[in-house]
């Protein structure tokens, strides 16, 4: 007996199924096969933990994140003191327990296939 296949779908970021702002930037989410798919852009100037702490009030992010840097630098410190710096064209895994901030002039835009479904909810 053959398996029904799933319907084919397609989204785009253009329109987002929801959009969450906070200070410096924004999150747009897309559902697709079953997941939850986030763009993030944050602006010059926007860091975690000014920006979306507030929001949230934990630590630090207590989010995972795999995903693909579009453009911008994005540099992440973990709570142990080890850090990263994600530049264009870098997919990333980044555990719970971190701040993040765009380093430098350009507007970063992240697309993460794991840790948006609750990032900066409110």
């Amino acid at each position: 007996m053959q398996k029904t296949l799933e319907k084919i779908e397609v989204k785009r970021f253009d329109n987002p199924d929801e959009t969450r702002t906070f200070p410096k930037g924004r999150l747009d989410l897309i559902h697709v096969g079953g997941m939850t798919i986030g763009r993030a852009t944050f602006e010059p100037g926007w860091r975690w933990s000014t920006c979306v702490k507030p929001l949230v009030n934990t630590k630090s992010c207590e989010q995972a994140h795999v995903g693909y840097l579009v453009s911008g630098s994005l540099r992440t410190r973990m709570d142990d003191g080890s850090e990263m710096l994600g530049r264009p064209g870098d997919a990333v895994n980044i555990p719970p327990g971190h701040d993040g901030w765009v380093e430098g002039t350009e507007t970063v835009v992240f697309i993460d296939f794991q840790g948006m479904k609750d990032y900066a909810k409110r």
